[in-house]
Parts: structure tokens; sequence; C-alpha cells
């Protein structure tokens, strides 16, 4: 067995072959019946599972040649490929890829996940480069920037960067100029430094990202990223800042006493962390997913000196999901006590996913996105103790849904562990973009001691037309691209490490909780209100805050955060203020801005304190060290 594995007793693992031959399930050590006229559990490989044609794996023994022709042809796809349905995911068994006379150089496209199969990150070493450059747009290649480079990941393999055969300004640097919707995780940089923009490109560079956790990076220039998170952490070097860039639990993080200039935000320790599920192949050839177990207080990676701490399930206990599955089979799955894992594609969900035992996983491949077909709730989380999404997007669908992703019984439910949360790590949402989408609201949590481990829940400021008239995009997706509210947080001791939420139209964030905590928080406004009366709370306040605490709410804190204003429909457009939060010594907000895009006003920070951020300093953000101070 691997030494990252858990052994199973024999008696023990002989009892669950004989309870899934009979159609029962093994869980927490009980008999349960299986569904009524349930398939069969589907067989899987453990040596060689079937995750279906959007997924390459890669082994040291293929001719170098022919890896980098696929992963060239695979960047060529994706490269333009912002609203498209394709997705993918790119793995590498543990080896040597590349070497310092024949690098692995490849980029990284939309909707594609890359990733080390090693029990470590050392485990998967590239000798080469693997990057994400800017997006030009419009014509002669002159508008570069990263603002819309989303949704792609890089996880668990070490990289020593060699641009061999790249001239000039390319080879300074191992560029990963990215915005929301990217993860950088598990990930070892060394002999280059790594820069989080694309300064080789023409045009305003601009970038807007991002999140990066459990890596050991190079010397790292933000450059012009005006946000970013960096999450148990080794850094070695950090050039500079623009608006709010945040570090918690990071070895080697700049000194953040001179805020706001430099703008940092520093954490030693982050207060309740568990790090992402990877896949792993283990000494035997076969294949696991090793899930972290939560910590408190930490600093670093989970992986300097020994294994990560968790626990290791063999693939052979998931249910393996193409698109062509119904969720009344992956239901059953789930009921049968298997974990889930989702192939990349794009899943027609028609009725809800739901996720009921305690410690199940829920693991998206390649950016798999669940997007509601007739109103559907595409994903509901029982009040269970360590329950893990991961890895997956959610989209909104043409019918208005109430909910996309609920975590919890609304009306109250049972206590759960703090030591063993629930977890949501890299769960990206969608209202709009590659289609009309309609929602109330995005994601309710009400469970207490829920763990948000970097989300982006977006109703989309761009994207395909096609919508009502089709005359005045802006204006017609304020009524036909629907979003009321971006997130809601009901349950008590709810912890979130990245949280990004924008363009919703009522409260981007509505936090009714207790001892909420959160670490970094980036929102834009909606830009599409068409008049002021179409931004207005029913008290006659202009416009709705970007973050809301609510008014009973006695405990929280706030470290990190961002709202930002660009009323492009109605440059006129008045939001009151950036943050509201209660008049209470236990609700702190610590390193807050306000900023304007170049258009509308946002005329306080927070709870009518604090400079306006209007149209007369644009992209000067207007600050608080501390509210209250």
């Amino acid at each position: 067995m691997s030494p990252h594995g858990t052994p199973h007793h024999p008696h023990t693992r002989a009892r669950r072959l004989a309870a899934a031959s009979a159609g029962i399930a093994l869980v927490a050590g009980a008999l349960i019946a299986a569904p009524a006229n349930a398939a069969p559990p589907r067989p899987v490989d453990p040596l060689n599972p079937d995750f279906g044609p959007n997924v390459q794996i890669f082994s040291p023994d293929m001719p170098l040649a022919e890896i980098n022709d696929a992963l060239d042809t695979l960047a060529n796809e994706q490269r333009g490929a912002e609203m498209s349905s394709a997705r993918h995911a790119v793995y590498f068994l543990p080896g040597d890829y590349g070497t310092a006379e024949t690098p692995l150089q490849f980029e990284v496209g939309y909707y594609t996940e890359v990733a080390g199969l090693g029990a470590s990150p050392d485990d998967v070493n590239v000798n080469g480069a693997i990057e994400v450059y800017n997006r030009c747009l419009g014509d002669g290649g002159t508008n570069c920037l990263a603002l819309v480079n989303f949704w792609r990941t890089i996880s668990n393999l070490s990289l020593q960067v060699n641009k061999l055969g790249q001239d000039g300004c390319r080879s300074s640097a191992n560029f990963w100029a990215v915005s929301q919707a990217v993860s950088m995780r598990r990930f070892h940089i060394t002999g280059a430094n790594l820069s989080l923009m694309d300064y080789c490109t023409a045009g305003p560079q601009f970038a807007s990202g991002g999140f990066i956790a459990d890596s050991d990076l190079s010397f790292t220039i933000n450059g012009s990223q005006q946000q970013w998170l960096v999450r148990n952490s080794q850094l070695n070097g950090w050039s500079n800042g623009v608006w709010n860039q945040v570090f918690s639990g990071v070895a080697g993080a700049p000194d953040d006493s001179a805020f706001p200039n430099p703008p940092y935000t520093t954490i030693p320790e982050t207060p309740v962390s568990r790090e992402k599920p990877y896949l792993f192949v283990d000494d035997s050839g076969r294949y696991n997913v090793r899930v972290p177990s939560a910590h408190t207080n930490t600093s670093g990676t989970s992986w300097d000196e020994d294994a990560t701490a968790g626990r290791s399930i063999p693939i052979t206990d998931f249910f393996i999901a193409t698109p062509n599955d119904s969720v009344k089979d992956i239901n059953n799955a789930l009921a049968r006590g298997q974990n889930l894992i989702l192939t990349p594609g794009v899943y027609n969900i028609d009725r809800t996913i739901e996720v009921k035992r305690a410690d199940t996983v829920v693991l998206g491949m390649g950016h798999a996105t669940l997007t509601s077909v007739g109103g559907a709730v595409p994903l509901e989380v029982k009040d269970a103790a360590g329950i893990v999404i991961a890895g997956v997007t959610i989209d909104a669908g043409t019918t208005l849904s109430p909910v996309l992703l609920k975590v919890g019984n609304p009306n109250g439910g049972k206590k759960l562990d703090p030591s063993n949360p629930i977890t949501l790590s890299d769960v990206y949402f969608r209202v709009g973009g590659p289609h009309i989408g309609k929602t109330k609201t995005a994601l309710e949590i009400n469970s207490d001691n829920v763990l948000i481990d970097h989300i982006w829940v977006w109703r989309a400021d761009h994207g395909i037309e096609g919508f009502t008239n089709g005359v005045n995009g802006d204006t017609d997706r304020w009524a036909t691209n629907t979003g009321t509210t971006g997130v809601i947080v009901n349950g008590a001791n709810v912890t979130a490490t990245g949280m990004f939420v924008e363009h919703f139209q009522t409260y981007n964030t509505l936090w009714n909780g207790e001892n909420g905590r959160v670490i970094l928080y980036q929102n834009e406004l909606p830009y599409d209100p068409p008049t002021q009366a179409d931004w207005m709370q029913p008290d006659g306040t202009d416009g709705y805050p970007g973050y809301k605490v609510a008014d009973g709410v006695t405990t929280h804190r706030l470290d990190g955060a961002g709202v930002y204003v660009f009323n492009q429909n109605n440059p006129q457009i008045l939001t009151a203020n950036g943050f509201t939060v209660p008049e209470t010594p236990g609700v702190q907000l610590h390193h807050i801005m306000t900023v304007n895009l170049s258009a509308g006003t946002i005329e306080h920070v927070v709870n009518g304190v604090g400079a306006p951020a209007d149209m007369s300093a644009v992209g000067v953000p207007s600050y608080l060290v501390d509210y209250p101070g």
C-alpha cells in the first residue's frame, strides 16, 4: 500500500464487497439499503479509471514532442474559448518532464485544469514553462489584457522555469496573467520569477485576480493585479500591490504596517483552513483522492516536510460521472455511499443533486459545469459534517432558479463538528455569460461551521448576446439576465478565505450569521442598472452595499476587502456605501476600500464614513484602515 493511503481491515473490506454485491452500502460501519431499482455500482479499474475523452494523462515515458504537441493543440483550441462548452483536464503521472536542453513549455487556456498525480508536488517535475498570457482583443492585437482570463487551474506539481528558445521579454519570467475563477494550489516554482501580469504584450496589461494556496513560490511579481490572496504558502519575495493584496498564513509575507502604501494585509495564521482534495497515484499504481483534514491557526504549506495530513479514498469508492449520466443515477450513487467525481463537461441538471452523507467528496475535473434546467436547484448539501465540494462550476439556466447551491437546512439543522467543516473549494457560479441566466440567489449557506475556500460568484457583465430586443445589451441584461443576491450566509461560525462576488442586483453578499470571518473580499457592483430607481433600497437609500452585515449581528470580522463601481450603463448612478455593518464593537472591518473604475459613484466606504469613490479620482481607492476606527 502507499504510505499516504489508509489500510482497510481485511474483514471490513470483505464486508464492503459483499454488501456492494448485494445492493447495500456500508456507511460509517452500518449497512443501509441501496435505493430501490437502482442500477448496480459502475465498476472502476483502480489502475486505469475511465475519466472520459476530455482527460489526458501523460507519462514520463511518452516522447516529449508528443506531449508538447498535445498541449499546444489544446492551448490553441482553448486560448479564446471564453464562452465555449469545452472542458479539459491534463494530468501528469509522477516523474520528470523536459530537460535543460529540451524544456516542456506550454500555455493553459480556458476551462483547463493542469495537475500532477503525485502524493507531493515534487513528485511531478516539469522543466520548462506553464503559462497564461494576456488575451489580445480587437484589431491589430494592441488591446492586450488579462481581465477576462478566467476558468483555469494548476496544482500539485513543481516547475523549474526554463525559457530556452524564448527571447527578450518572454524569457524573463513564468507568466500567470489571470483573473477570477483561477486557482494555483500545491505548486512549487523555482528557477525564475513568477509574474502575475503579462508585461510583454501591447495595451493596458490590466489583470484582476486571484488566488494561490499551499504553494512554494519564487520571487513573485504582482504587477497590475488589482487584488490577490495568497494563503498558507511560502513566498521568496513579492514585488508590489495595486489596491488589495492579502496574505494569510504565508511565510515570507510582506509587512503591512504602512497600509495603504503599499496596500498589503498580512495575517500571520489562517484561522480555519482545509486544502482542496486532489487525485494521486500510489506506489502500486492505483488512483486515489487525498482529502486533506481541516486545521486552525496554520501557516506555511501542508507538504513541505511530510505528506499532507488527511485521508485517502480509493478511486473505486467514487462514482465517476459523465454529462450523459442522469441526476437520478448520480443521486443513487451518492445514496449508496459513493463519493462523486464529475469528469470534464457541461451537465444539464433538471433536478437537484443531493449530497447527504457526512464526509462525502464531490470533486470536479476540468471545470465540470452544472447548468440548471427548468429552474432546478443544481446542488444541495445537507447538514452533515465534512462534506467537501471542490472544483465545480454552477450555472444558472434560462428559467429562474431559487438558488444554485444551498448548504444546510434553512430552518435550522443539527449541530456539526466544528473541526470537520463543510468545505467549498474552487466553487464558481455564473448567472449569464454563455447563455441567459436567472436566479434569486447564487449561494445560500444555512449550516454552521462552513469553510469557503475560494469562490467566484458572477452575474455576468458580458457574454454572448441574445438578450431581449438585442438593441441595448446592458439595459436588456438588467431585465433578462437576472440575479437578485449573490451570497447569503445564515449559518454561524462561517469562515471564508477568498470571496469574489460581482454584479448582483441587490446585495452581492448578505451576512446574517454570527461570528463570520472573511479574509479577502472583492466585489464589483452591477454595471447595468438603467436608472437610479432600479438601484434603490426600499427605504430610499441609494443603491445596495457590496457587502452587508445584518443589523442584528454582534460579532463579525472582515480583513482585506474592496468594493468597485463601474456603472457603465448610467454613469450618474449613486451608491451610498460600499459596506454596511451594524454599529457594535464586535463587528470589525480591517483594511477596506472602495474605488471608481470610471463610471458611477460610491459616496462613502462604510456607514457614511470615508471619502467618495467618484469620477474625480478614477482608479484611486478610498481606504479605511479600521472600522470602527
